[in-house]
């Protein structure tokens, strides 16, 4: 009698509980979507305030600028990713390359000391950047967290081997 009574008892609670489960597998797509839509913003392009700082900066930094005002420098513009840096070995020689596709229209090309220089000074603006100013933060933060990409690895990377070829 005692197992007839409690046997039912345990049934409702194994249904509870898979229906708790079910519910809480409801959650893990809501989950999933949002970790990609946080991806999605983090490679996202950057704030226009953060462009602004931040073409001082390589400038500042030593980056010589190199404008996309012909087909061949835009072309290699575009072949770089955007907002990233990118190491371009040549001899003994090492050049850092980013790409400015929509504030500035450039790239800017410079030398690992100004490389060096430009993390010192973007990361020493971190510190003095206002508490309210957490976008530039972030952004700022997303790029000195990214390791610069090897040149070796871009697919049309004849293009922009043809515009520094040039340059050197």
């Amino acid at each position: 009698m005692f197992v007839s009574k409690t046997y039912p008892m345990a049934l409702s609670r194994s249904a509870a509980m898979r229906e708790h489960c079910l519910k809480a597998l409801g959650f893990a797509p809501a989950l999933i979507i949002l970790l990609c839509a946080s991806l999605v913003l983090a490679l996202e392009t950057p704030s226009k305030p953060f462009l602004d700082k931040n073409s001082f900066y390589l400038s500042s930094a030593g980056f010589r600028v190199q404008v996309a005002d012909d087909p061949a420098t835009k072309k290699a513009m575009h072949a770089l990713p955007a907002h990233r840096f990118v190491i371009h070995r040549f001899g003994n020689d090492m050049r850092y390359l980013y790409s400015e596709p929509r504030h500035c229209v450039c790239i800017f090309i410079g030398t690992k000391d100004a490389y060096e220089n430009y993390r010192g000074m973007l990361s020493g603006s971190l510190g003095a950047a206002d508490a309210g100013d957490t976008e530039y933060r972030q952004q700022a933060d997303a790029l000195l967290s990214v390791d610069p990409t090897d040149f070796n690895t871009i697919p049309d990377s004849t293009a922009v081997g043809d515009i520094l070829q040039i340059h050197y």
